[in-house]
């Protein structure tokens, strides 16, 4: 099978493939979707980034393909409903550069509460200007968290321990960590936040969620942090609110629009602001976070591929199977209605096959069986079961089970 790799995807993923066995295709960029239609001939497995939009017509002209890594958190840049019809496995990296973001993100804190971005270029303009206007200790202030997820609750972890008060908002219940105190609302998280930084995903819902209104209700002197999405944050009034003093600071990682490569033109109305951070997009890029994805999004893929393994998939119910030993292996994704299991072990014990294994998970809509038997599979026997009433997309282990 073949891997196509883009955006500079960490090595790591590369050796991982190659080791157990697969033929590996690595491209430094992102792609066009006409491009991308092209590149994917052939190809089963697609690793990318944040800039590459896989798009249903791209999925439609890629029958070949079986998985999609997102070397990344997000996966919005991926069509989940359309990867999902097709019975393709998508996988992300929910855990591995949350370090990294928060320590980027305390970096900033501490940085903006100094007003060091705007000491240090009247220094490099050649101005000495030493005074302590403006520059506050960060201890015993208050940052607030919107979004309590895995990169919110460790930024609260880290904030505690260099002495800041943290107080939180979530949409979702969220045991609260440390001395963290849960804010019933988000204006009123808002009126008493010192620092506000933001840690949401990319749901279409939050699109704007931080406006002219938001920045309103902000502590007169605040700063704000996004290292998210930037299509949360109207960057027009949050520049609105630094021109006017109402904000004291700002730190931006992530915008809603961003340069598809290395060196090309980054615009935002949001440039030459005094003491705001602009970075591009490099939350998570560490060697150490950037390695941790790598391991971890081609290990899911490589599991998914020889097993049926979904654990931590973004849209197929989660399956662990036990490992596959002399039996023959099918998975079927399937529609969540009562009758399929009893349609599929009928189908298996109609044409002699005997269950050994057999692991079922359910997620919404949709159902996956992964199903071990003591003989293969006749070609008709998979064809009967690719025609239950209710399936979407059958694999099976090895790829030659049928008998």
């Amino acid at each position: 099978m073949k891997v196509l790799l883009l955006e500079n995807v960490h090595p790591v993923a590369a050796e991982t493939f190659r080791r157990n066995g697969f033929e590996v295709e690595v491209r430094p960029g992102s792609l066009s979707e006409a491009d991308l239609v092209e590149a994917l001939a052939g190809v089963s497995v697609l690793g990318i980034r944040s800039n590459t939009k896989v798009t249903e017509a791209v999925l439609d002209a890629a029958p070949d393909l079986r998985a999609i890594g997102c070397f990344c958190i997000g996966t919005n840049q991926v069509d989940l409903t359309h990867a999902t019809k097709r019975g393709l496995g998508v996988f992300n990296a929910p855990f591995s550069n949350t370090r990294s973001v928060v320590e980027l993100v305390i970096g900033e804190i501490l940085a903006l509460a100094r007003r060091l971005p705007e000491k240090t270029q009247r220094m490099h303009d050649g101005v000495w200007d030493k005074s302590a206007k403006g520059a506050y200790e960060t201890r015993g202030r208050t940052l607030g968290i919107v979004g309590y997820g895995n990169i919110g609750t460790q930024l609260s972890n880290m904030a505690e321990a260099i002495g800041l008060r943290v107080a939180f908002y979530d949409t979702a219940d969220r045991l609260a960590h440390g001395n963290a105190q849960r804010m019933g609302s988000l204006d009123e998280l808002l009126e008493v936040s010192d620092f506000v930084s933001i840690h949401v995903d990319g749901r279409p819902g939050n699109a704007g969620l931080f406006g002219a209104e938001q920045f309103a209700r902000m502590k007169p002197g605040s700063v704000f942090v996004n290292a998210s999405r930037g299509m949360v944050v109207d960057d027009l009034a949050l520049r609105e609110h630094i021109l006017s003093g109402h904000l004291s600071g700002a730190a931006i990682d992530v915008f809603p629009i961003e340069p598809k490569a290395q060196g090309d033109l980054f615009e935002s109305p949001l440039r030459g602001l005094d003491n705001v951070i602009l970075t591009p997009h490099v939350g998570g890029s560490t060697g150490e976070a950037q390695e941790e994805i790598g391991t971890f999004v081609s290990g899911k893929l490589t599991a998914y591929l020889a097993s049926g393994a979904t654990a931590l998939s973004v849209n197929l119910p989660a399956v662990a199977p036990a490992p596959r030993e002399g039996s023959y292996r099918m998975a079927l994704l399937h529609r969540n209605v009562p009758g399929v299991l009893a349609s599929i072990n009928r189908t298996l014990a109609e044409a002699g096959a005997n269950v050994v294994g057999q692991s079922l998970a359910t997620r919404g809509e949709l159902g996956y069986v992964v199903t071990d038997t003591d003989v293969p599979m006749s070609p008709e026997t998979l064809e009967s079961l690719r025609h239950v009433a209710e399936a979407v997309h059958l694999e099976t282990w090895p790829e030659d089970a049928a008998g």
